[in-house]
């Protein structure tokens, strides 16, 4: 079994109108909303073989600090690719994943993590920013994985509230 995690990127500023897009930080909201979610994924003993992220600084920034409160001991990898990428770029980066890594963690952007949920698992609602959808592939290879094998375990976000 394959396990994904799909984590878009924390609350991003808007102040500085010059900034390119890559280069936007997280805003306050941002910053504390990332560790906040790093904080239930360790409450839930979760423990990534590898995490990959875009570059882009806000999904640098959140994969970073979601490494350092679940206490990922490894190199966060960062793939260009993730950045403005469509459903196909990303399944290639799945479908090329080495099989020892169980449990991965993709941190990126909208549209195309939607997108991704919605390809997988039929997932309708939008990954809110530092929203964690968890899918479970009944499959022991990453090339395999596929819709078909694919089913939707959670989706937790900042604003939800706690049950």
């Amino acid at each position: 079994m394959k396990k994904l995690y799909i984590i878009r990127h924390a609350k991003s500023s808007w102040s500085d109108e010059a900034l390119e897009d890559f280069e936007r930080p997280l805003n306050k909201r941002g910053k504390a909303n990332a560790p906040m979610m790093g904080e239930r994924l360790k409450e839930k003993h979760i423990m990534p073989d590898i995490i990959l992220s875009s570059p882009a600084k806000r999904a640098k920034s959140t994969a970073q600090m979601i490494a350092k409160e679940i206490g990922y001991k490894k190199k966060v990898l960062f793939d260009a690719n993730i950045y403005e990428a469509n459903v196909e770029v990303l399944r290639n980066i799945l479908r090329s994943l080495d099989d020892k890594n169980g449990t991965v963690f993709l941190v990126g952007h909208n549209p195309s993590l939607n997108d991704l949920a919605h390809y997988y698992v039929d997932f309708e609602a939008n990954i809110p920013t530092c929203g964690v959808v968890e899918i479970a592939f009944a499959s022991k290879k990453w090339a395999e994985i596929e819709p078909k094998d694919a089913e939707l375990l959670s989706f937790d976000y900042p604003k939800k509230s706690e049950t």
